[in-house]
């Protein structure tokens, strides 16, 4: 098994590009080289310019490279397709001119990847985490859905040679193992792989180590969170947002919280994982001075169990 970890610019609070609270981007590549990662996503369209020189410049710097692109917006309604195609388009012509890291032996696809990850529909935020009162999609909109993750997975790879990985999210409408499971039917491993997210995967009521090992054959990129038990099953009572819930403190830094990351190793281990793995930890920017210590924290203590 051969992986390489990397961070992410959420671990700073960097979700919503609109946000007035957001660090600056250079404090994020700063950060994320001091707390020992060789490697990080781009985060959300608009949060990093889209001049590839200028970036390339910045990474080369702080001995840094990108491993992803991120597609973070309404997957589901037909009249965004044209939006997302543009943001596809604009992303990978950046990402795909940003150092790389070297390719790992039994890689499936190279970097860089482009996540993409429904969000933005109110009647599911309030629902993360909570299968059996969260809306599905009727058939129609679920058919909508498909083609477009379809659309941007095919102008990503036929363009760019950009794999698209689709990642199950809290608060999206794919979410849910049965969500999950009719994605994996649906968008066929020559279009499009998954990231699958072990924060997201136990959030939403599943073990991540199992769905892991179940989706082994589709799996092209994992992302790495832990979880508060405590402030976890406190928020599941709660009427809250899903970033609302990562303010309060829900995902803490890997080591602290429930998930086992020897047993997620050795499920690595087993289904042949070769890649990357990016460390994500959702936060309020507003508490961006603990980002450095607690991305430190999670890289420390992979590195401690064989990571």
């Amino acid at each position: 098994m051969t992986i390489t970890i990397t961070t992410a610019p959420c671990c700073w609070g960097v979700d919503d590009v609109k946000n007035p609270n957001l660090p600056a981007w250079e404090r994020v590549f700063d950060e994320a080289a001091a707390a020992g990662y060789g490697g990080l996503e781009l985060g959300p369209y608009g949060y990093v310019p889209l001049d590839h020189q200028r970036v390339a410049e910045a990474l080369s710097e702080r001995n840094l490279f990108i491993v992803a692109g991120t597609i973070f917006d309404d997957l589901v309604s037909p009249d965004n397709r044209q939006n997302l195609l543009r943001q596809t388009d604009e992303i990978c012509a950046v990402i795909t001119r940003l150092p790389q890291p070297g390719q790992a032996e039994g890689q499936r696809f190279k970097t860089p990847y482009l996540t993409v990850m429904d969000w933005g529909h109110d009647e599911r935020d309030y629902a993360a985490g909570h299968s059996n009162r969260a809306p599905r999609l009727s058939d129609k909109d679920w058919a909508g859905m498909v083609a477009n993750i379809k659309a941007i997975a095919e102008l990503a790879r036929d363009k760019y040679g950009v794999r698209a990985v689709i990642h199950p999210h809290a608060g999206g409408y794919i979410e849910f193992a049965d969500e999950i499971e009719r994605i994996a039917g649906d968008v066929l491993a020559e279009t499009a792989g998954f990231c699958l997210d072990t924060g997201h995967t136990y959030y939403a009521g599943m073990d991540p180590v199992e769905t892991l090992r179940r989706y082994a054959d589709r799996l092209d990129y994992v992302h790495f969170k832990d979880i508060d038990q405590a402030v976890f099953e406190r928020v599941l009572g709660e009427k809250i947002r899903f970033f609302e819930a990562c303010a309060q403190g829900v995902m803490c830094p890997i080591g602290r919280g429930i998930i086992d990351y020897p047993e997620v190793k050795r499920a690595l281990a087993e289904i042949g994982y070769h890649g990357f793995i990016t460390v994500e930890q959702e936060r309020d920017p507003l508490s961006v001075a603990g980002s450095l210590d607690d991305v430190k924290e999670s890289r420390d203590y992979l590195r401690s169990v064989g990571f």
